[in-house]
């Protein structure tokens, strides 16, 4: 798969990533030998492969559920700005589009 120019501008504008004409030309060049490579590892058969090992076949090591800690949550109220309810009350911050 080869990505070109425009590909890689248009994913440097999604990541909020500046970059030069120079950098553009280089990253479309390396991206797409990383998107060939994938896809040559996609075509691997793999259907007689036994994985070799796998989360859930280990036990997970747990803790008991106690509360080790007190709750300060009234102590540190007293010194925000707002709060409503046992809530923080903050501004906001993402403004509808019109």
């Amino acid at each position: 798969m080869s990505l070109t120019p425009d590909a890689v501008k248009k994913i440097a504008h999604l990541a909020r990533l500046s970059l030069s004409e120079d950098d553009i030309a280089l990253y479309s060049t390396q991206l797409s030998k990383i998107l060939d490579f994938i896809e040559q590892m996609n075509q691997v058969d793999t259907t007689q492969i036994e994985p070799l090992a796998h989360p859930l076949d280990i036990s997970q090591r747990l803790r008991p559920d106690v509360i080790t800690e007190p709750n300060l949550r009234n102590k540190y109220q007293t010194i925000a700005p707002q709060v409503e309810a046992g809530l923080y009350l903050v501004p906001k911050v993402i403004e509808e589009a019109s």
